[in-house]
Protein backbone atom coordinates (compact mmCIF):
# COMPACT_ATOMS: atom_id res chain seq x y z
CA UNK A 1 0.00 0.00 0.00
CA UNK A 2 2.68 2.37 0.92
CA UNK A 3 4.83 1.83 -2.11
CA UNK A 4 1.01 2.12 -4.17
CA UNK A 5 0.95 6.01 -2.85
CA UNK A 6 4.26 6.84 -3.37
CA UNK A 7 3.97 6.00 -6.93
CA UNK A 8 0.92 8.00 -7.42
CA UNK A 9 2.84 11.09 -6.35
CA UNK A 10 5.62 10.98 -8.49
CA UNK A 11 3.28 10.30 -11.69
CA UNK A 12 0.97 13.56 -10.84
CA UNK A 13 4.33 15.73 -10.08
CA UNK A 14 5.77 14.30 -13.08
CA UNK A 15 3.20 14.35 -16.15
CA UNK A 16 1.17 17.70 -14.96
CA UNK A 17 0.80 21.16 -13.53
CA UNK A 18 0.55 22.04 -9.56
CA UNK A 19 -2.85 23.72 -8.50
CA UNK A 20 -0.59 26.72 -7.75
CA UNK A 21 0.40 27.39 -10.72
CA UNK A 22 -2.79 27.08 -12.73
CA UNK A 23 -4.26 29.63 -10.25
CA UNK A 24 -1.48 31.93 -11.11
CA UNK A 25 -1.59 31.35 -14.63
CA UNK A 26 -5.76 32.60 -14.35
CA UNK A 27 -5.17 35.81 -13.09
CA UNK A 28 -1.92 36.69 -15.33
CA UNK A 29 -4.92 35.67 -18.28
CA UNK A 30 -7.52 38.30 -16.72
CA UNK A 31 -4.76 40.72 -15.87
CA UNK A 32 -3.80 40.45 -19.76
CA UNK A 33 -7.45 40.47 -21.25
CA UNK A 34 -8.43 43.71 -19.16
CA UNK A 35 -4.72 45.50 -20.79
CA UNK A 36 -5.72 44.59 -23.53
CA UNK A 37 -9.78 45.57 -24.06
CA UNK A 38 -8.47 48.75 -22.52
CA UNK A 39 -5.82 49.29 -25.03
CA UNK A 40 -7.49 48.40 -28.12
CA UNK A 41 -11.87 48.30 -28.30
CA UNK A 42 -12.77 51.46 -28.50
CA UNK A 43 -16.72 52.14 -29.97
CA UNK A 44 -16.75 52.29 -33.79
CA UNK A 45 -18.03 55.66 -35.18
CA UNK A 46 -20.14 54.31 -37.66
CA UNK A 47 -22.46 53.57 -35.10
CA UNK A 48 -25.09 56.21 -34.24
CA UNK A 49 -26.76 56.41 -31.01
CA UNK A 50 -29.59 58.14 -29.65
CA UNK A 51 -29.68 61.45 -27.55
CA UNK A 52 -30.51 59.19 -24.95
CA UNK A 53 -27.53 56.99 -24.99
CA UNK A 54 -25.12 59.89 -25.21
CA UNK A 55 -24.59 60.35 -21.73
CA UNK A 56 -23.40 57.11 -20.84
CA UNK A 57 -21.32 56.92 -24.17
CA UNK A 58 -19.73 60.14 -22.69
CA UNK A 59 -18.99 59.23 -19.40
CA UNK A 60 -17.32 55.51 -20.54
CA UNK A 61 -15.23 57.67 -23.20
CA UNK A 62 -13.83 60.16 -19.96
CA UNK A 63 -15.58 63.11 -21.59
CA UNK A 64 -17.75 64.59 -18.98
CA UNK A 65 -17.27 68.21 -19.90
CA UNK A 66 -16.84 68.83 -23.85
CA UNK A 67 -15.34 71.51 -25.39
CA UNK A 68 -17.72 73.73 -27.64
CA UNK A 69 -15.79 75.66 -29.73
CA UNK A 70 -17.88 78.71 -30.36
CA UNK A 71 -17.93 81.84 -32.31
CA UNK A 72 -17.99 84.64 -29.76
CA UNK A 73 -18.95 87.24 -32.41
CA UNK A 74 -21.98 84.88 -33.73
CA UNK A 75 -23.11 83.89 -29.93
CA UNK A 76 -22.57 87.62 -28.45
CA UNK A 77 -26.60 88.95 -27.56
CA UNK A 78 -26.80 92.68 -27.70
CA UNK A 79 -29.55 93.20 -24.64
CA UNK A 80 -30.89 96.65 -26.76
CA UNK A 81 -31.58 94.31 -29.63
CA UNK A 82 -33.59 91.81 -26.85
CA UNK A 83 -35.93 94.62 -25.42
CA UNK A 84 -36.20 96.01 -29.01
CA UNK A 85 -37.77 92.62 -29.59
CA UNK A 86 -39.61 92.16 -26.58
CA UNK A 87 -41.36 95.78 -27.79
CA UNK A 88 -41.94 94.60 -31.05
CA UNK A 89 -43.65 91.38 -29.69
CA UNK A 90 -45.71 93.68 -26.65
CA UNK A 91 -46.99 96.25 -29.78
CA UNK A 92 -47.83 93.11 -31.85
CA UNK A 93 -50.13 91.31 -28.75
CA UNK A 94 -51.66 94.46 -28.50
CA UNK A 95 -52.51 94.87 -32.41
CA UNK A 96 -54.15 91.41 -32.18
CA UNK A 97 -55.85 92.19 -28.99
CA UNK A 98 -57.38 94.76 -30.59
CA UNK A 99 -58.15 93.03 -33.84
CA UNK A 100 -59.75 90.30 -32.26
CA UNK A 101 -61.96 93.21 -30.43
CA UNK A 102 -63.03 94.36 -33.38
CA UNK A 103 -63.96 91.14 -35.08
CA UNK A 104 -65.81 90.08 -32.00
CA UNK A 105 -68.09 93.93 -32.17
CA UNK A 106 -68.64 93.05 -35.95
CA UNK A 107 -70.09 89.54 -34.85
CA UNK A 108 -72.00 91.56 -32.33
CA UNK A 109 -73.07 93.52 -35.19
CA UNK A 110 -74.30 90.96 -37.43
CA UNK A 111 -76.25 88.92 -34.99
CA UNK A 112 -78.12 91.46 -33.84
CA UNK A 113 -78.82 92.74 -37.74
CA UNK A 114 -80.12 89.08 -37.86
CA UNK A 115 -82.16 88.78 -35.19
CA UNK A 116 -83.94 92.27 -36.23
CA UNK A 117 -84.58 90.62 -39.51
CA UNK A 118 -86.35 87.85 -38.07
CA UNK A 119 -88.06 90.26 -35.55
CA UNK A 120 -86.14 89.20 -32.04
CA UNK A 121 -83.36 91.56 -31.81
CA UNK A 122 -83.23 93.47 -29.08
CA UNK A 123 -82.97 96.75 -31.25
CA UNK A 124 -85.67 98.57 -31.63
CA UNK A 125 -85.05 100.17 -35.41
CA UNK A 126 -87.34 101.76 -37.68
CA UNK A 127 -87.56 101.99 -41.30
CA UNK A 128 -84.80 103.98 -42.63
CA UNK A 129 -82.35 103.56 -40.08
CA UNK A 130 -78.59 103.15 -40.60
CA UNK A 131 -77.17 99.90 -41.25
CA UNK A 132 -75.66 98.58 -37.94
CA UNK A 133 -72.34 98.25 -39.80
CA UNK A 134 -72.23 101.78 -40.45
CA UNK A 135 -72.09 102.96 -36.87
CA UNK A 136 -70.28 106.18 -36.12
CA UNK A 137 -67.39 106.35 -34.19
CA UNK A 138 -67.59 108.29 -30.60
CA UNK A 139 -65.60 108.50 -27.23
CA UNK A 140 -68.72 107.10 -25.07
CA UNK A 141 -72.63 106.69 -24.81
CA UNK A 142 -74.37 107.35 -22.00
CA UNK A 143 -77.87 105.61 -21.27
CA UNK A 144 -79.52 107.40 -18.94
CA UNK A 145 -82.78 104.55 -17.14
CA UNK A 146 -86.09 106.14 -16.93
CA UNK A 147 -89.23 104.83 -16.57
CA UNK A 148 -92.77 106.57 -17.93
CA UNK A 149 -93.43 107.89 -15.17
CA UNK A 150 -90.47 109.76 -14.73
CA UNK A 151 -91.23 112.93 -17.14
CA UNK A 152 -90.30 115.29 -14.49
CA UNK A 153 -87.44 113.76 -13.28
CA UNK A 154 -86.10 113.92 -16.96
CA UNK A 155 -87.05 117.15 -17.42
CA UNK A 156 -85.26 117.71 -14.42
CA UNK A 157 -81.89 116.74 -16.14
CA UNK A 158 -83.15 118.61 -19.33
CA UNK A 159 -82.88 122.06 -17.57
CA UNK A 160 -79.49 120.80 -15.88
CA UNK A 161 -76.76 118.84 -16.99
CA UNK A 162 -77.85 116.97 -19.93
CA UNK A 163 -77.80 119.89 -22.96
CA UNK A 164 -81.00 120.36 -25.44
CA UNK A 165 -81.20 120.70 -29.40
CA UNK A 166 -78.67 122.23 -31.22
CA UNK A 167 -76.39 121.83 -27.83
CA UNK A 168 -76.89 117.99 -27.96
CA UNK A 169 -76.07 117.43 -31.81
CA UNK A 170 -72.95 120.16 -31.07
CA UNK A 171 -72.20 117.82 -28.67
CA UNK A 172 -72.00 114.36 -30.58
CA UNK A 173 -70.54 116.04 -33.76
CA UNK A 174 -67.53 117.95 -31.84
CA UNK A 175 -66.95 115.85 -28.45
CA UNK A 176 -68.42 112.18 -30.30
CA UNK A 177 -70.40 111.77 -26.72
CA UNK A 178 -74.30 110.43 -27.40
CA UNK A 179 -76.63 110.65 -24.09
CA UNK A 180 -80.17 109.31 -24.43
CA UNK A 181 -82.82 108.41 -22.17
CA UNK A 182 -83.21 104.43 -22.06
CA UNK A 183 -86.72 102.86 -22.19
CA UNK A 184 -88.60 100.06 -23.64
CA UNK A 185 -92.42 99.67 -24.35
CA UNK A 186 -95.15 98.98 -22.23
CA UNK A 187 -97.13 95.24 -21.56
CA UNK A 188 -99.83 96.45 -24.69
CA UNK A 189 -97.38 98.24 -27.07
CA UNK A 190 -99.52 101.26 -29.01
CA UNK A 191 -100.89 102.21 -25.48
CA UNK A 192 -101.22 105.65 -23.73
CA UNK A 193 -97.61 104.92 -22.18
CA UNK A 194 -96.16 104.67 -25.18
CA UNK A 195 -97.48 107.10 -27.16
CA UNK A 196 -96.73 109.48 -24.59
CA UNK A 197 -93.21 108.76 -24.84
CA UNK A 198 -93.27 109.01 -28.47
CA UNK A 199 -94.62 112.42 -28.12
CA UNK A 200 -91.70 113.27 -26.23
CA UNK A 201 -89.36 112.21 -28.08
CA UNK A 202 -90.69 114.18 -31.02
CA UNK A 203 -89.90 117.20 -29.15
CA UNK A 204 -86.86 116.18 -27.67
CA UNK A 205 -85.12 113.71 -29.63
CA UNK A 206 -83.38 112.06 -26.95
CA UNK A 207 -84.57 108.51 -26.47
CA UNK A 208 -83.23 105.19 -27.31
CA UNK A 209 -85.66 102.88 -27.23
CA UNK A 210 -85.59 99.26 -26.53
CA UNK A 211 -87.47 96.09 -27.82
CA UNK A 212 -87.66 95.57 -23.55
CA UNK A 213 -91.26 95.17 -21.85
CA UNK A 214 -90.80 98.12 -18.62
CA UNK A 215 -90.76 96.92 -14.88
CA UNK A 216 -88.92 97.49 -11.68
CA UNK A 217 -87.94 93.82 -11.69
CA UNK A 218 -86.27 93.70 -15.19
CA UNK A 219 -83.71 96.62 -14.70
CA UNK A 220 -81.55 93.65 -15.36
CA UNK A 221 -82.84 92.36 -18.36
CA UNK A 222 -82.97 96.34 -19.64
CA UNK A 223 -79.51 97.01 -18.69
CA UNK A 224 -78.35 93.79 -20.88
CA UNK A 225 -80.05 95.02 -24.13
CA UNK A 226 -79.08 98.26 -23.15
CA UNK A 227 -75.54 97.64 -23.64
CA UNK A 228 -76.37 95.07 -27.00
CA UNK A 229 -78.32 97.77 -28.32
CA UNK A 230 -76.13 100.69 -27.98
CA UNK A 231 -72.94 98.39 -28.65
CA UNK A 232 -75.19 97.82 -32.54
CA UNK A 233 -75.94 101.75 -33.10
CA UNK A 234 -72.75 103.19 -32.10
CA UNK A 235 -69.18 102.36 -31.93
CA UNK A 236 -68.10 103.99 -28.99
CA UNK A 237 -64.98 103.91 -26.31
CA UNK A 238 -66.73 103.59 -23.65
CA UNK A 239 -70.74 102.54 -22.44
CA UNK A 240 -72.31 104.34 -19.60
CA UNK A 241 -75.63 103.66 -17.53
CA UNK A 242 -76.83 106.31 -15.07
CA UNK A 243 -79.93 106.83 -13.52
CA UNK A 244 -82.17 109.60 -13.94
CA UNK A 245 -82.23 110.54 -10.25
CA UNK A 246 -77.85 111.36 -10.10
CA UNK A 247 -76.30 114.46 -11.32
CA UNK A 248 -73.97 114.42 -13.68
CA UNK A 249 -70.64 116.23 -14.60
CA UNK A 250 -69.85 115.68 -18.33
CA UNK A 251 -66.81 116.96 -18.55
CA UNK A 252 -65.32 115.34 -15.54
CA UNK A 253 -66.59 112.29 -16.74
CA UNK A 254 -65.44 112.52 -19.95
CA UNK A 255 -62.05 113.36 -18.47
CA UNK A 256 -62.13 110.20 -16.25
CA UNK A 257 -62.51 107.92 -18.90
CA UNK A 258 -59.92 109.31 -21.05
CA UNK A 259 -57.35 108.29 -18.66
CA UNK A 260 -58.46 104.70 -19.63
CA UNK A 261 -59.40 105.20 -22.94
CA UNK A 262 -56.09 103.21 -24.19
CA UNK A 263 -57.08 99.98 -21.95
CA UNK A 264 -59.21 96.82 -23.20
CA UNK A 265 -61.46 95.44 -20.89
CA UNK A 266 -61.95 98.42 -17.95
CA UNK A 267 -65.01 98.83 -15.46
CA UNK A 268 -65.13 101.74 -14.00
CA UNK A 269 -67.57 103.11 -11.30
CA UNK A 270 -67.79 102.85 -7.39
CA UNK A 271 -67.15 99.89 -6.35
CA UNK A 272 -68.70 98.14 -3.20
CA UNK A 273 -69.36 94.67 -1.69
CA UNK A 274 -72.71 95.34 0.12
CA UNK A 275 -74.15 92.33 2.11
CA UNK A 276 -76.59 89.50 0.37
CA UNK A 277 -79.88 90.31 1.97
CA UNK A 278 -81.92 86.81 2.10
CA UNK A 279 -85.10 88.01 4.15
CA UNK A 280 -88.05 88.06 1.97
CA UNK A 281 -89.81 91.85 1.71
CA UNK A 282 -86.93 93.75 2.23
CA UNK A 283 -85.31 96.30 -0.50
CA UNK A 284 -82.86 94.86 -2.75
CA UNK A 285 -83.87 91.16 -1.66
CA UNK A 286 -82.37 88.34 -3.12
CA UNK A 287 -84.13 85.61 -3.69
CA UNK A 288 -81.01 83.69 -5.06
CA UNK A 289 -79.43 84.20 -1.77
CA UNK A 290 -77.94 80.86 -1.37
CA UNK A 291 -75.87 80.65 -4.36
CA UNK A 292 -73.56 83.53 -2.20
CA UNK A 293 -72.79 81.05 0.71
CA UNK A 294 -73.63 80.95 4.33
CA UNK A 295 -76.28 83.93 5.08
CA UNK A 296 -74.80 87.21 5.80
CA UNK A 297 -72.29 87.05 3.43
CA UNK A 298 -71.48 89.83 0.77
CA UNK A 299 -71.75 90.16 -2.85
CA UNK A 300 -68.59 90.14 -4.90
CA UNK A 301 -66.97 93.61 -5.47
CA UNK A 302 -69.01 95.32 -8.42
CA UNK A 303 -69.81 99.08 -9.19
CA UNK A 304 -72.78 100.83 -7.64
CA UNK A 305 -75.96 101.14 -9.85
CA UNK A 306 -76.66 104.56 -9.79
CA UNK A 307 -73.28 105.18 -12.28
CA UNK A 308 -70.94 102.97 -14.04
CA UNK A 309 -68.57 102.31 -17.39
CA UNK A 310 -67.57 99.78 -19.46
CA UNK A 311 -65.64 99.66 -22.16
CA UNK A 312 -65.91 98.49 -25.77
CA UNK A 313 -64.93 94.74 -25.36
CA UNK A 314 -67.08 94.35 -22.09
CA UNK A 315 -69.93 95.89 -23.87
CA UNK A 316 -69.21 93.25 -27.25
CA UNK A 317 -68.82 90.43 -25.11
CA UNK A 318 -72.75 91.06 -23.45
CA UNK A 319 -74.27 92.23 -26.94
CA UNK A 320 -72.30 88.42 -27.94
CA UNK A 321 -73.27 86.35 -25.10
CA UNK A 322 -76.62 88.14 -23.53
CA UNK A 323 -78.68 84.96 -24.17
CA UNK A 324 -76.57 82.61 -21.28
CA UNK A 325 -75.65 85.43 -19.14
CA UNK A 326 -77.80 84.85 -15.77
CA UNK A 327 -79.55 87.64 -14.36
CA UNK A 328 -80.12 88.62 -10.46
CA UNK A 329 -82.82 90.98 -9.03
CA UNK A 330 -80.23 93.61 -8.61
CA UNK A 331 -78.79 94.92 -12.04
CA UNK A 332 -75.89 96.53 -10.62
CA UNK A 333 -75.18 92.87 -9.14
CA UNK A 334 -75.98 91.23 -12.82
CA UNK A 335 -73.00 93.27 -14.17
CA UNK A 336 -70.95 92.45 -12.03
CA UNK A 337 -71.74 88.55 -12.04
CA UNK A 338 -71.38 89.26 -15.86
CA UNK A 339 -67.80 90.52 -15.89
CA UNK A 340 -66.03 88.98 -12.18
CA UNK A 341 -64.63 85.77 -14.38
CA UNK A 342 -63.49 87.87 -17.05
CA UNK A 343 -59.93 89.64 -17.38
CA UNK A 344 -60.32 92.78 -16.76
CA UNK A 345 -59.58 95.82 -14.43
CA UNK A 346 -61.49 96.84 -12.04
CA UNK A 347 -61.26 100.79 -11.58
CA UNK A 348 -62.64 102.36 -8.26
CA UNK A 349 -63.05 105.94 -9.08
CA UNK A 350 -64.74 107.29 -6.12
CA UNK A 351 -65.67 110.81 -8.39
CA UNK A 352 -68.49 108.71 -9.63
CA UNK A 353 -69.96 108.84 -5.72
CA UNK A 354 -69.73 112.11 -3.98
CA UNK A 355 -72.68 113.03 -2.05
CA UNK A 356 -75.08 115.89 -2.63
CA UNK A 357 -74.05 119.44 -0.97
CA UNK A 358 -72.22 120.17 1.04
CA UNK A 359 -70.08 117.22 -0.11
CA UNK A 360 -69.66 117.88 -3.83
CA UNK A 361 -69.71 121.79 -3.24
CA UNK A 362 -66.26 121.66 -1.11
CA UNK A 363 -64.56 119.26 -3.49
CA UNK A 364 -65.93 121.60 -6.14
CA UNK A 365 -64.62 124.86 -4.09
CA UNK A 366 -61.22 122.53 -3.96
CA UNK A 367 -60.93 122.53 -7.72
CA UNK A 368 -62.04 118.53 -7.44
CA UNK A 369 -65.41 118.76 -9.28
CA UNK A 370 -67.02 115.50 -9.26
CA UNK A 371 -68.55 113.21 -11.88
CA UNK A 372 -71.53 112.29 -10.05
CA UNK A 373 -73.53 113.24 -7.07
CA UNK A 374 -76.29 111.41 -5.19
CA UNK A 375 -77.52 110.58 -1.55
CA UNK A 376 -76.54 106.76 -1.14
CA UNK A 377 -79.55 106.97 1.70
CA UNK A 378 -81.84 107.26 -1.00
CA UNK A 379 -79.69 105.50 -3.84
CA UNK A 380 -80.27 108.65 -5.89
CA UNK A 381 -80.60 112.61 -5.06
CA UNK A 382 -83.34 112.48 -2.45
CA UNK A 383 -86.46 114.59 -4.17
CA UNK A 384 -84.37 115.00 -6.99
CA UNK A 385 -87.24 116.58 -9.50
CA UNK A 386 -86.76 119.43 -6.45
CA UNK A 387 -83.29 119.33 -5.53
CA UNK A 388 -81.72 118.21 -8.99
CA UNK A 389 -81.23 122.67 -9.57
CA UNK A 390 -79.89 123.39 -6.04
CA UNK A 391 -77.09 120.54 -6.49
CA UNK A 392 -76.60 121.43 -10.30
CA UNK A 393 -75.68 125.31 -9.05
CA UNK A 394 -73.67 124.34 -5.89
CA UNK A 395 -71.75 121.19 -7.26
CA UNK A 396 -71.86 121.38 -11.30
CA UNK A 397 -68.88 121.91 -13.19
CA UNK A 398 -70.28 124.87 -15.10
CA UNK A 399 -72.87 124.70 -18.03
CA UNK A 400 -69.61 125.63 -20.61
CA UNK A 401 -66.83 123.39 -19.30
CA UNK A 402 -68.03 120.42 -21.29
CA UNK A 403 -66.88 122.29 -24.39
CA UNK A 404 -63.83 123.48 -22.90
CA UNK A 405 -62.26 120.32 -21.61
CA UNK A 406 -60.28 117.89 -24.16
CA UNK A 407 -60.24 114.38 -24.19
Amino acid sequence: MGLRGSQKVSMANAGGVSTRWVSLLCIASFFFGVFVVNRFWSIPSSVKMDEGDLPVAKHESGEAHPVIKCDNKETAFDAGDILSQVSQAHDVIMTLDRTISSLEMQLAATRAAKADSEDRSPVNTKPGSERLNDRPKVFFVMGIITAFSSRKRRDSIRETWMPQGEDLKKLEKEKGIIIRFVIGHSATPGGVLDRAIDAEDAKHRDFLRLNHIEGYHELSSKTQIYFSTAAALWDADFYIKVDDDVHVNLGMVGSSLARHQSKPRIYIGCMKSGPVLAQKGVKYHEPEYWKFGEEGNKYFRHATGQIYAISKDLATYISVNWHILHRYSNEDVSLGSWLIGLDIEHVDDRSFCCGTPSDCEWKAQSGNACAASFDWICSGICKSVERMQEVHQRCGEGDGAIWHTSF
